[in-house]
């Protein structure tokens, strides 16, 4: 089958995206070597997807929804499931050009400790920029589904960040 996108276009996406995709597939992942794969499916599906997007917007809409898919069925995997994975913070942090401090970095690594449904609206929220109404119609899920999520993540982040380090977050 024919894409109907060009390789240049291909390009443009993949640096505009990249980042956000492998954040995504990271918080449900946790492991590098699964990252890769989920970002090569995600951006083969966006290569052979024949429908049009309405907008850029739209486009970034449906690569975090199947970059969310992908990663759920990554994690449900028999090998996903009989394997421990190793973290690496400082890998990660170089592979996304981050820069983080040393608050930064402990407040990453809580956030990493959340469930699934809490991680991920964090990261549309906060990384993302998404609103309650925005994530719940690209999670599929009711808006206060959404609020109840950031209400108890935040939570859990303060509880962390107050056991793990001594200090709470505002």
């Amino acid at each position: 089958m024919k894409s109907k996108r060009s390789a240049q276009q291909f390009g443009v996406v993949y640096e505009k995206y990249k980042n956000m995709i492998y954040r995504i597939g990271f918080s449900y992942l946790k492991n590098e070597t699964d990252v890769a794969d989920l970002m090569q499916e995600v951006f083969i599906k966006w290569l052979t997807y024949t429908g049009d997007f309405e907008s850029e917007e739209h486009e970034k809409r449906w690569l975090i929804r199947v970059a969310i898919n992908q990663a759920k069925n990554q994690a449900k995997s028999f090998w996903k499931n009989r394997i421990t994975a190793i973290e690496d913070v400082q890998n990660e942090e170089e592979y996304l050009g981050w820069q983080l401090n040393d608050t930064e970095r402990e407040l990453y690594s809580e956030v990493r400790k959340l469930p699934e449904k809490q991680k991920i609206v964090i990261y549309l929220h906060y990384f993302e920029g998404y609103t309650c109404r925005e994530i719940a119609q690209i999670l599929q899920c009711g808006e206060s589904a959404v609020k109840m999520r950031l209400k108890k993540a935040r939570e859990a982040l303060k509880d962390g960040m107050e056991d793990a380090y001594g200090y709470g977050i505002v």
